[in-house]
């Protein structure tokens, strides 16, 4: 990776509310307790960044990267990624509320045990991401590409999983009382559980 002039800046407590961010780049920043309120951030590009404390309310994000990023004790409310690239991203104690996804690739990131109840995320790429435990009662995974995705544990009580790549989902794993899936992934489902679909 090419020398960044702007690498190893620390940015902390400082108040962004409202700043549009545009094709700007930052490599291995590290934000702490920054208020990123109604950020408006369309194409910015964060790699292997450091974001403690930081408060994501009601941000817009817009053809953004957050690439091996880490997350940490970060608040999304009412925060949303359109079409984003979040590969190999860590979310450790995060909370998240009215919080969606639409497109892009969260391939790899890991969020284990999220409070996730009534996200949503559409036509997203999720593949080898980590959900083990995570609470997804009423969210909504439409769509998504969930293919070798760890969900043990996971709740996905009343769930819409329409459309999305259930092929490595073991049943017998996570909770899935209520959820919505189309008579494909039905089928998908009970081989996993070892019935024979006729």
């Amino acid at each position: 990776m090419d020398d960044d002039p702007d690498e190893g800046r620390v940015v902390r407590g400082e108040d962004w509310y409202g700043r549009h961010l545009a094709g700007t780049r930052h490599l291995r920043w590290t934000f702490y307790d920054t208020d990123w309120t109604e950020v408006a951030d369309e194409g910015a590009v964060f790699e292997e960044c450091t974001f403690s404390g930081v408060r994501f309310n009601a941000s817009r994000h817009t053809g953004a990267a957050f690439t091996n990023c880490v997350f940490s004790n970060c608040t999304f409310f009412d925060t949303r990624f359109d079409n984003c690239k979040l590969v190999g991203s860590q979310f450790r104690s995060c909370t998240f509320h009215l919080f969606a996804v639409d497109g892009g690739d969260w391939s790899f990131t890991t969020l284990p045990g999220a409070e996730l109840r009534r996200a949503e995320f559409d036509g997203v790429r999720m593949r080898e991401s980590d959900l083990s435990g995570a609470r997804l009662e009423e969210a909504v995974l439409r769509h998504c590409d969930l293919s070798a995705c760890a969900l043990e544990g996971a709740d996905l009580s009343g769930a819409d999983l329409r459309g999305s790549d259930l092929s490595t989902l073991d049943p017998l794993t996570v909770r899935l009382r209520g959820a919505r899936i189309g008579l494909e992934q039905a089928a998908v489902l009970a081989t996993a559980l070892g019935l024979r679909v006729e």
